[in-house]
């Protein structure tokens, strides 16, 4: 039974060598947060990004000094094994800089142009063009991002009167809505005008409202077939921003809608930028609409599970199984499918642990101090000993098991104990 709608059709896009759109799966991308001048500093997250599941990388380009690391910036990540398209983000001078840096021009692989403030009055029009016209010079995609929060506001001011001259009725949210769409589409237009093709365009209308988001995108989506990027531009941080995204963006998947995503989250002082990127990996995998690693399922705890060992496994198991992503990814196929389950107790543990392709049931308050492991819905053998050496044998079964699944096609034969 289908549960989800089928993916819209629409136009697919190379973005260096990642497709998005037409019928390809769903890209992740994030974006860095370095000064981009700062090579090695911007260099180092765009490898991290990538090696944390972002097959596209946006950089901040708004000075000369940003602009002219570009060409250094791509050489460090390539040399680094990383294949990632680098995306440039431009707003305000990305006309100058683009023109005034062709080396910075050659090695982005997309330009993103805002059109809410790359000119205002006639100039908009022209420094557009600008930059389409290098984009068509060298071959390069563009994404047309229009943002709530710098929406033209000319455009805005002449629908609004147009909503009380004519007594339409709307309120001022659904003008800016439709503001984002006609904006989205006329720059389409005028990119087309300038010599891109339909295959160079992608479109975003970003706002940070779940509802808005889910609006526009609806009525944009029934107007052009250019792949769409889904993203709530600011989400916030922590929680809030992953439920804010999810419950917008998962609206919009299951509709079909969106062609590639980004998680916005404000990074914690010091936090993991990298955050953003296992969300958006996560949302994807729990629609199933991509496979990118192991699944873990662990219960939530409740009175039958006062201590923390199970906690401590399974964060210790998610942690190990990103740190083994890399080098799996090198030898092996189709470990993403892989599922695991760490449980508490035996209420629902050994069924969820049958349920997947490993799974361990660990005793909760006042059971038997024993340890069930489940492979493929069988007993392979229980485990017993301190929290160190549970988690370093249950390491090793996992260990084996991709070993012997994922560097053949066969089913591993694990003896059952």
């Amino acid at each position: 039974m289908m549960i989800l709608a089928p993916r819209r059709n629409t136009v697919g896009v190379m973005v260096g060598d990642i497709q998005v759109g037409g019928g390809a799966p769903v890209v992740v991308q994030s974006m860095t947060n370095t000064e981009t001048s700062d090579v090695i500093g911007t260099a180092d997250q765009i490898i991290a990004l990538a090696n944390a599941g972002s097959e596209l990388v946006r950089i901040t380009v708004n000075t000369d000094e940003a602009a002219a690391a570009v060409p250094e910036i791509r050489m460090r990540v390539r040399d680094a094994g990383i294949t990632a398209p680098i995306i440039g983000d431009f707003h305000f001078n990305g006309h100058k800089l683009l023109t005034d840096h062709p080396d910075c021009a050659a090695a982005l692989d997309k330009y993103r142009i805002n059109p809410g403030n790359v000119g205002r009055g006639s100039k908009r029009d022209i420094q557009f063009s600008t930059i389409c016209k290098v984009a068509v010079d060298h071959n390069k995609p563009v994404r047309i991002g229009v943002n709530v929060g710098s929406l033209n506001q000319e455009l805005v001011m002449r629908k609004m009167q147009e909503n009380t001259d004519r007594d339409l009725g709307l309120d001022s949210e659904d003008i800016i809505n439709e503001c984002m769409v006609i904006s989205a589409l006329q720059s389409t237009d005028l990119a087309l005008e300038n010599g891109l093709r339909h295959d160079q365009i992608i479109i975003s209308c970003k706002s940070s409202t779940p509802l808005h988001l889910i609006q526009v995108y609806r009525d944009l989506s029934s107007k052009t077939d250019q792949p769409l990027h889904l993203g709530l531009t600011e989400a916030g941080m922590g929680i809030k921003g992953v439920a804010w995204s999810a419950s917008a963006l998962g609206v919009l998947l299951s509709e079909g809608i969106g062609d590639t995503i980004r998680v916005s989250l404000t990074p914690r002082p010091g936090g993991d930028r990298c955050e953003e990127v296992y969300a958006a990996c996560e949302m994807l995998q729990s629609l199933g609409l991509r496979s990118f690693a192991p699944s873990i399922t662990a219960c939530p705890g409740c009175g039958r599970t006062t201590s923390t060992v199970f906690q401590e496994l399974a964060e210790q198991t998610q942690a190990y199984v990103r740190d083994k992503m890399p080098e799996w990814k090198q030898k092996y196929h189709g470990f993403e499918d892989l599922k695991l389950a760490v449980m508490g107790c035996v209420v629902n543990g050994p069924g969820e642990s049958k349920a997947a392709n490993i799974g361990i049931s660990l005793p909760g308050t006042g059971e038997s101090p024993s340890c069930p492991v489940y492979v493929d819905g069988q007993k392979y053998k229980t485990l017993t000993g301190a929290p160190d050496q549970l988690a370093n044998e249950f390491r090793q079964i996992i260990d084996e098991y991709v070993e012997t699944k994922y560097a053949h096609a066969a089913v591993p034969e694990l003896a059952v104990k």
